[in-house]
């Protein structure tokens, strides 16, 4: 179970790696436009490294349901000082771009950034060139929908089918392509097209959506499902849910973990690690 990102290289048999979450972005959902600066931004991302993450995802464009769109200038205004900042203080850091649009990911690896995450799974013909073209590592994520009309009473009849099926035909058309399979990981998108008996019926299977043997990226931090079982609008009340669902995903073999609170969820990785291991 590795995990090539250009020069990066994560071995994931028995230790599992949290990805930080940096938005640049006035209109997040999880934390209202707190690091839209650069200055806020990088304070932001250097306090995530010196908690444990192994990757920092930075991403200019909100895509949380009835989000606006953004242009692809202003996107790459937005992300590429923190990236090149980043890149040059950070060295042994993997920087990815959160993205859906080719000419970011493209500006955004020639800045430093060594994976990119497309949640429309890289579905564009140009994003796949892109990939190709650049040997960065892929999160190919599962939504159904766009960002805009995702949550427009999403209906399946065979979740994990649809979504296995979806990662299966992805691989495909990127290994095609000339992309590598070891830079492919796949994330099934919790929240994304989903309504929230989805979401629990994927975290109780998690280990049955793997294809091809790639890894999977596991991202529920701050999620809503979270505030709905928990009848709480408070966005402080879904950090230790999802330090918990961080432990339940690794018992089940996930090693990848996209998330706003680092500290709590590495030293939650370690623990369940040690007891999987002294079992």
């Amino acid at each position: 179970m590795k995990w090539r990102c250009l020069h990066h290289l994560f071995d994931l048999d028995e230790r599992g790696e949290v990805m930080g979450i940096v938005n640049t972005t006035p209109d997040s959902f999880s934390d209202g436009g707190r690091f839209a600066s650069i200055d806020s931004a990088l304070i932001h991302a250097r306090r995530l490294i010196s908690e444990g993450a192994a990757i920092i995802d930075i991403g200019g464009e909100s895509t949380r349901p009835g989000a606006d769109e953004v242009d692809e200038p202003e996107e790459i205004r937005r992300v590429l000082p923190i990236l090149e900042a980043l890149a040059a203080e950070c060295p042994g850091t993997a920087l990815s771009i959160d993205t859906c649009k080719a000419a970011v990911a493209r500006a955004a690896v020639a800045a430093g950034a060594s994976i990119i995450n497309d949640v429309t799974g890289f579905r564009e013909a140009e994003m796949i060139a892109v990939a190709a073209e650049t040997g960065a590592g892929l999160v190919v994520m599962h939504m159904q929908g766009t960002p805009r009309t995702m949550q427009h009473d999403p209906v399946y009849t065979d979740l994990r089918g649809e979504i296995t099926g979806f990662f299966a035909d992805r691989f495909a058309a990127l290994t095609a392509a000339g992309v590598q399979p070891e830079a492919i990981v796949f994330d099934p998108g919790i929240g994304f097209g989903k309504k929230l008996e989805h979401n629990l019926a994927i975290l109780r299977e998690l280990d049955q959506f793997t294809v091809e043997g790639r890894p999977i990226l596991l991202g529920v931090s701050r999620k809503s499902f979270i505030g709905k079982i928990l009848g709480s609008d408070d966005l402080d009340d879904r950090h230790w849910p999802t330090v918990a669902i961080t432990s339940h995903a690794r018992e089940q073999g996930i090693a990848l973990h996209r998330v706003h609170e680092v500290k709590a969820n590495v030293e939650a990785l370690r623990m369940t690690e040690a007891m999987l291991r002294s079992a």
